[in-house]
Order: C-alpha cells, then sequence, then structure tokens
C-alpha cells in the first residue's frame, strides 16, 4: 500500500530562511493516511545535526481525541538525514523521559501561507526512548509489526526503519552526537528566546 494523497509527501528537507523565534507545527501522519501528533513550537535554529525548535511547556500537544498542555520544556530536532524525530526533554518531566526518538519516514518542511513553519512527517510506530527509571529501549515493536502487515509497509522501507532503530540505540548508548552535551547546549540557547506559544492551563 502507498501513502494516500492526503499525506504531504516529497517535501524538503530544509527549510529556507527560518528565522528564530518563529513559529514550527510539527505535524506527523499515520501511514493510512489518519492524524497523528501536532506539536507546536518556536525555531531556535540549525547545526550540522539540523534544526532545532522548543516546545515550551504549557504548549498545547494533541492529536485527534487526545490533548495534552506540555508539563515542562522540550527541545526538538528535525535531523538533517536519517528517518527520525528527536524530541529531549528537561529534568522536570513527570514522566522522567529524557530521549524520544520517532521513527519516522517522509520528513519535509514547508512555509505556512500566515507565516512560521509546518514540518510534516510519517510516523513509523518505532520509538528509541531514554527515560531516567526505565532506561534506554526500542518501544512498541508490536505496534510496528501489526501496522506493517496492516498498512502494508514496503519491505525495504520495513529494513531501513528497523535498521535505523537499531543505529539510534546505539549512538544514544554511547551518546554520540547530538545524544550529548550538544542537547544541553541548546537547552541553553532555547533560554534566550520567547516562548511566544506558550499557553497556560488556566486559558
Amino acid at each position: 500500500m502507498s501513502l494516500p494523497p492526503s499525506v504531504p509527501t516529497g517535501l524538503p528537507r530544509e527549510p529556507q530562511d527560518a528565522v528564530p523565534g518563529e513559529l514550527v507545527i510539527a505535524r506527523a501522519w499515520k501511514y493510512d493516511g489518519s492524524a497523528h501528533w501536532v506539536v507546536p513550537g518556536s525555531y531556535l535554529g540549525a547545526d550540522e545535526h539540523g534544526h532545532w525548535f522548543l516546545q515550551s511547556e504549557g504548549a498545547l500537544v494533541s492529536r485527534p481525541g487526545y490533548g495534552f498542555y506540555a508539563a515542562s520544556d522540550a527541545i526538538c530536532l528535525i535531523p538533517a538525514s536519517g528517518q527520525w524525530l528527536g524530541t529531549f526533554y528537561d529534568h522536570r518531566h513527570p514522566g522522567n523521559l529524557r530521549t524520544y526518538l520517532d521513527l519516522s519516514t517522509e520528513i519535509g518542511w514547508r512555509r505556512m501561507s500566515h507565516g512560521g513553519w509546518e514540518v510534516n512527517s510519517v510516523d513509523m510506530d518505532l520509538d528509541v526512548v531514554r527515560s531516567t527509571d526505565k532506561g534506554l529501549f526500542i518501544d512498541d515493536e508490536d505496534e510496528f509489526e501489526e501496522h506493517a502487515a496492516a498498512y502494508g509497509y514496503p519491505g525495504e522501507l520495513v529494513s531501513t526503519i528497523r535498521h535505523e532503530a537499531e543505529r539510534l540505540l546505539e549512538s544514544v548508548r554511547g551518546c554520540r552526537a547530538p545524544f550529548n552535551e550538544t542537547v544541553d547546549s541548546w537547552f541553553a540557547r532555547s533560554l534566550n528566546y520567547p516562548r511566544n506559544h506558550q499557553q497556560s492551563k488556566e486559558n
């Protein structure tokens, strides 16, 4: 089964002339075309690893039928290459998460009509997760198997995603960049940027 036409494909991997402080909406899809997570943030900048944005405490994170206000700051990375998206949490995360890597495909940017950026991706189920209480592991392998059969994931894509998940697991375990002090440097840099899209639970 191929991706349905409702899912944006073929978008450029790089945003042109993105400016720190601009709105970024990370919009994920599932392989059958259904909508998945939508994460708002503020663009921070880029380095050799890719493009970084801040998901502020209080930001509304949602998917169809479910949503929540972020309980702590997170830094998100859209890598320059590879089949994944990264979210890195600060020490205040209530679930003790530190690293969450979503294996993904069809990652690409587009300028929104009223300003800011939208980065689209197709979520491929597998996640590489590091938490302070459960350690480092690959999550949702059962979901990956089920969806591979139900949605007809191409065999080459299945192999690519599995290989990427194992590679990321070893990279995080070995604290290889950007899974090292690089993240801390972007957290520090985020303190100088406005949190224009922060919302409060009372609003």
